[in-house]
Parts: structure tokens; C-alpha cells; sequence
């Protein structure tokens, strides 16, 4: 594998129930509305530096991103006990053009960096499409008024990346293929019946998932202006949303295998502060990928529709452990290194229909990846991803980060156990 591969899977294979049965007018009203809408939006931006390493180097921040969406709403007239408990949501298909030709960076002198060779020009981070898909949900909602929040989470393509001919500096983009992710919140006035315009807030990610570096990432902080188009918003103001049926809670046992990739970290390190200018590595752009295998055993309670909480226990095995002892020999840290991990956590899953959002937060009970590892990562590890239920099993994608930075990229294979 000379390149990374992005593990993205966000799959929008949704079951339309029957009609509520709703008649006269009213229902006339519906069948002619229809589900799709759409969306154009500017977002004026910023790339935030999310520590001080980063802010020694960040020169020029702001940006602007162009962002279409294809909108699916859900209706009163064919909604289901989901439906209902999230106000009628809405998914959506998105394409974003991030302009960032004027996000720049530059490594000065500094003791922190003491071999690194300063270049006559400032790296370039590039602009990025995204593709991307999109979850939607309502909060407050009137004839003229519509406010809520939408989750995102996709792909990207970077025009241009981190390299030793003019982007050396470029420490936030390390890939052509990046993972991204978003979260906005948001208010609709609707000047006609179908037309609003719409503003609000968003926070946006972009990073190659450490299956290359660097993986700073690029973090930003956007407004949010559009217009849209939404015939479906005054048949949900209007209708009386129908009561769900009442949910059942029951306790699970779940048990799943996930197939990881990732890049050293310690050999990032090296490139950049170790290397001296004339050595083969110094500040190169090829990383090898090394593989994890990560055993799962969880017990968990749903004990509602839209969620489930538990705990469980993670066994990560990586084959990166002999490479982990090399970089820590070179600095002086000769100890055998073991590839096995084990951690306890803490986990929560929100559903929608077959869709699930996965998050955990576990603790090591035990880890031996050496003491550069030990200085860079915390005791502590997080787990975001997302999963559809494919009736049997379920298959997914999570990263695994330290401290919100990413370790790891991984895709999964869960069985449910209903006790």
C-alpha cells in the first residue's frame, strides 16, 4: 500500500414505512410536497491553531468554502418511530469546495526545530473538495423559523499537500485523500413558503486519519450563510407529529473486529528534528503504514431508540512494535517493546434507523510502545465513528486519537448479542 486509503463509509440505505393515514387536504398536501430539497452556502473561515507548536508556524488563517447540498426530509405522512423522536430529520449529499490558497505557513528559526533549514517561501496548505454526507436535526421549529444542527462526515481530495519542492511547510495536509468531518448549528427564516435563508456557525476537519504525515490536520471555524430551498418545512410545522411507540429497553452484548493503518509518529519526529539536511530522511514525504488489529467486547443497555451506553473491554495488536524499539533506541531508550495494548471504556452509540454514530473514551491498563510513545500520547484514548446495521452484523469506520489526535484508522466488524 504506497498510498492512503480513506475509510469512509456512511451509507444512506433508509426502510420508508407506511403512511400514517392522515386524509383530506392535509394529505393532498404531503403527496405533493415531496422529499427533496437543496441548499447553496458560503462559509467565510478561519484555520484555528489548536496548540502552540502549531501558532509558531501559521502565518495567514482565513478562507472560504462554497457548499451544495441535495436534501432528503423526512415527512409526517411516511416517517417512522425514528422520524418521530428526531422532529423529522433531514440526510443530505454535500460537495464543498474549500478555497485555502491563503492559508499559509512558515518554520523560522527557533530552538525547537534546530536542524530544520529555513526555506524562502511560504507553503501553501490548497484547496480541497469535499464529498460528504450529512445528518440534519431540527430544535425549534415554526412557519417562519426552523433552527437545528447537522452532522457531517465524508471525504476530501487536497490539491496540494505537504512536499519538500514548496510546500515544506505545510505540516497541517500530509495527503491527497483526507477523512472529513463537520458539525454546524443553524437558523432558517423562511421568506416564502418554500425559500429560506439560513445562518449559523460551523466547525470543520480536515486530516489523512495518521495513515501518512504529517496529520496536523486542518481545523476551522466558519459562519454559515445560504439560501435554501425546503418544501417540506410547513407540512412538518404544521402537522401534529404522531406519538412513537413505546420502546422496550434491553441489554446487548456486543463483540466486533476492526483492521487498522497507521504511520509512526516517532518517525515523523525524526524527519523533522533528529534528520540534519543532507540525510535521506531528512524532512521526507513517504511513510510506511503499519497494521492493528483491535478485539472488542462490550456490554451494552439500549435503553432507548436513538441510544445505547456501556462499557467493555479493547485488545489492540500492532505490528509496529519492533519499529517502536528502533526510534527509541536512537534515543537512547533500549527496552523490549510489546505490541499489545489493553484498555477499558466507556462507550455510546446514537442510532438513526439502520445508522449509528459510535463514540467510546477508554483508559490503558496496559501499554508498552516505549518512552517516546509515552511522551507523546496520553493514558487516555478516544473512538469516533459511524456503522450500518446489516441486519446480522453491523460494519463500520472509526479513528482512534490521543488527546483528540489521531492514532489510528480502522474499519469493523461488529456482532450484537440481544441478552
Amino acid at each position: 500500500m504506497n498510498k492512503p486509503v480513506i475509510f469512509s463509509l456512511f451509507l444512506f440505505l433508509t426502510l420508508f414505512m407506511p403512511a400514517l393515514g392522515v386524509r383530506g387536504e392535509e394529505a393532498d398536501s404531503i403527496r405533493r410536497t415531496g422529499h427533496w430539497g437543496g441548499e447553496v452556502s458560503v462559509l467565510p473561515g478561519r484555520t484555528v491553531s489548536i496548540d502552540k507548536y502549531q501558532s509558531k508556524w501559521m502565518v495567514k488563517q482565513n478562507n472560504v468554502a462554497v457548499d451544495m447540498m441535495l436534501t432528503w426530509s423526512a415527512l409526517p405522512s411516511d416517517s417512522n418511530d425514528f422520524d418521530a423522536d428526531y422532529a423529522f430529520p433531514s440526510l443530505s449529499a454535500g460537495l464543498r469546495l474549500n478555497m485555502n490558497h491563503g492559508v499559509t505557513m512558515h518554520k523560522r528559526a527557533d530552538n525547537e526545530w534546530p536542524n530544520i533549514q529555513e526555506v524562502d517561501y511560504d507553503s501553501q496548505q490548497g484547496n480541497i473538495v469535499s464529498l460528504y454526507a450529512q445528518f440534519s436535526r431540527t430544535l425549534f421549529r415554526t412557519r417562519k423559523w426552523e433552527t437545528g444542527y447537522g452532522l457531517k462526515v465524508g471525504t476530501g481530495w487536497s490539491r496540494r499537500k505537504y512536499n519538500r519542492r514548496d510546500a515544506i511547510d505545510n505540516e497541517m495536509i500530509g495527503s491527497r485523500w483526507l477523512v472529513f468531518f463537520g458539525a454546524e448549528l443553524s437558523t432558517c427564516y423562511f421568506v416564502t413558503k418554500n425559500w429560506g435563508v439560513k445562518a449559523g456557525a460551523e466547525f470543520y476537519h480536515h486530516s489523512n486519519g495518521a495513515l501518512n504525515r504529517p496529520n496536523k490536520g486542518a481545523n476551522v471555524v466558519a459562519a454559515r450563510m445560504g439560501v435554501v430551498y425546503r418544501p417540506q418545512h410547513e407540512v412538518a410545522a404544521n402537522h401534529k407529529a404522531f406519538s412513537p411507540h413505546a420502546f422496550k429497553p434491553y441489554w446487548f452484548l456486543n463483540v466486533a473486529y476492526a483492521y487498522g493503518g497507521r504511520t509512526m509518529l516517532e518517525e515523523w519526529q525524526h524527519t523533522q528534528f533528529t534528520a540534519k539536511p543532507g540525510d535521506a530522511d531528512y524532512r521526507k514525504e513517504d511513510f510506511a503504514i503499519w497494521h492493528t488489529h483491535h478485539f472488542e467486547t462490550s456490554l451494552m443497555c439500549r435503553y432507548a431508540r436513538r441510544w445505547a451506553s456501556g462499557a467493555g473491554v479493547d485488545v489492540i495488536y500492532g505490528n509496529y512494535a519492533r519499529e517502536a524499539e528502533k526510534w527509541n533506541a536512537l534515543r537512547g531508550y533500549d527496552k523490549r517493546l510489546s505490541p499489545w495494548s489493553v484498555g477499558v471504556s466507556a462507550k455510546h452509540n446514537v442510532y438513526y434507523r439502520r445508522l449509528s454514530l459510535q463514540m467510546a473514551i477508554g483508559f490503558y491498563v496496559y501499554r508498552n510502545m516505549g518512552e517516546i510513545a509515552r511522551s507523546l500520547e496520553t493514558p487516555y484514548y478516544e473512538r469516533i465513528g459511524v456503522a450500518y446495521d446489516l441486519g446480522p452484523f453491523t460494519v463500520g469506520a472509526n479513528v482512534k486519537a490521543h488527546r483528540t489526535k489521531a492514532d489510528l484508522t480502522e474499519v469493523m466488524v461488529s456482532l450484537p448479542f440481544k441478552l
